[in-house]
């Protein structure tokens, strides 16, 4: 049997679900805590959920809009099961995420944004293009200022975000991060690992990272 994805509005999640989250999560080292879950249906639109065989495998929160006109999927805190089908509930997820931002923005390139903490968080990005940081990469103006836009949308200020390196300082409070830990991370690249040598997420601090699906990707991966 294969994966059940449903996504609803967050004034429809109920304590129940909420308490399947706080489950989920309790299983990694960056678990949230219900207070910070029910937040979260206050603060986003969308609750996308994965399950297997009717148990929950994954969730994240989300919100579809436009940034200054252009068509934008902001991911906020979600989780993906730490067991050997992880990338398939990843999968799943951003099969929904692909769907939804096709049916809201047909024939038109979307940006995704989301926080993460470790390399394996550009998991998240697999099938996109231009993410952002990457290593050997000369951001632009235009660059820097997306990564402040999604910043800002993220709950971070401006004064404590850095746009050349894309890291959000903390406050000592957790972050709100996509928590998605690799199945084999070994084989990322130092390089990619390396941009994360400045992230204390002890104190807080993530990384701001976002990447494009062009219109026409967007119609494969969503259809």
């Amino acid at each position: 049997m294969g994966f059940e994805v449903e996504t609803k509005d967050c004034t429809a999640v109920t304590d129940a679900e909420l308490g399947e989250l706080e489950a989920l999560s309790s299983e990694s080292p960056n678990a949230f805590p219900m207070g910070i879950l029910s937040k979260q249906t206050e603060e986003w639109v969308l609750l996308t959920t994965a399950r297997e065989n009717g148990k929950l495998r994954g969730f994240v929160f989300s919100t579809l809009e436009r940034i200054g006109g252009t068509p934008a999927v902001i991911m906020g805190l979600g989780a993906v099961i730490r067991n050997n089908k992880r990338n398939t509930t990843l999968r799943a997820l951003m099969g929904e995420m692909y769907h939804r931002a096709l049916m809201a923005f047909p024939d038109e390139d979307v940006v995704f944004g989301t926080t993460v903490i470790t390399a394996s968080g550009f998991e998240v990005f697999k099938d996109l293009s231009d993410e952002l940081p990457r290593p050997g990469h000369k951001v632009s103006g235009e660059e820097r200022a997306w990564g402040r836009r999604f910043a800002k949308r993220l709950g971070f200020t401006t004064l404590s975000y850095d746009d050349r390196n894309f890291i959000a300082l903390g406050d000592g409070s957790r972050p709100c991060i996509f928590d998605h830990e690799s199945l084999k991370p070994e084989k990322i690249s130092l390089d990619v690992q390396k941009l994360f040598d400045n992230v204390d997420s002890g104190k807080g601090d993530a990384v701001v990272a976002f990447a494009w699906a062009m219109a026409e990707k967007l119609e494969k991966l969503g259809s």
